[in-house]
């Protein structure tokens, strides 16, 4: 059982991914990927993050994996390259264990073979300004002009980096097994009954092919 959480920033999706794994019983993984990273590539945790942050490949019009001659990039693209391609490696081999939780980092076109279930978390601009709002740490000031300007760029960050492994929109209820709207619920309260749907999708779907798989091959 592998499912992958897509989300608009502060929608509650990561809240949600977490508490799916602990009720399912999955392994969980997010900001763990990035300790993976520094691990493997001798980097610190700090550093990894922020080079993935960036999206330095958002700029190249080019699938991972994929030769970049010709192109005359900067050593933080070639870098940022580096970094991804081990995160993907990680994340081709944690779906190949299975039973986990995996938030964001286009996971569910990554593990499209593992048939994984694909869930899509948004929520209305007023309540992500409200959760982002109420997360910030203590001390720190930022405008709500400023924060819906943060929320824009962040999605719109997403859906270029979604483009540079597929074609589906980022966002786009055809991509995912299943869309949820978190606007004006408490997100521990939905989660029993999302579970129980998870578990009878695999139990219904079992061998069949997912979406992302049925797309690849149309």
């Amino acid at each position: 059982m592998i499912i992958t959480v897509s989300r608009e920033f502060g929608s509650g999706g990561r809240e949600l991914g977490k508490r799916l794994s602990d009720a399912l019983q999955l392994a969980y993984y997010d900001k763990e990927i990035i300790a993976m990273i520094a691990r493997q590539q001798g980097l610190d945790e700090a550093y990894a993050a922020h080079i993935l942050s960036k999206r330095f490949l958002a700029s190249y019009p080019l699938t991972i994996g994929n030769r970049f001659q010709g192109s005359r990039m900067s050593g933080a693209a070639l870098e940022a390259i580096r970094i991804q391609a081990e995160q993907k490696r990680i994340i081709e081999r944690l779906g190949r264990q299975g039973n986990c939780v995996i938030i964001g980092r286009c996971a569910d076109v990554i593990l499209a073979g593992e048939r994984p279930f694909n869930l899509f978390v948004y929520a209305g601009q007023e309540e992500k300004m409200r959760r982002c709002m109420a997360r910030m740490k203590q001390g720190e000031t930022i405008s709500p002009q400023e924060m819906a300007r943060k929320i824009r760029e962040i999605d719109k960050g997403r859906a270029r980096y979604r483009a540079l492994y597929t074609e589906a929109p980022w966002g786009a209820r055809a991509s995912y097994h299943l869309c949820v709207n978190t606007t004006g619920v408490e997100i521990k309260a939905i989660v029993p009954a999302l579970a129980a749907y998870i578990r009878a999708w695999f139990s219904r779907t079992d061998g069949e092919p997912s979406i992302a798989h049925e797309r690849n091959q149309a």
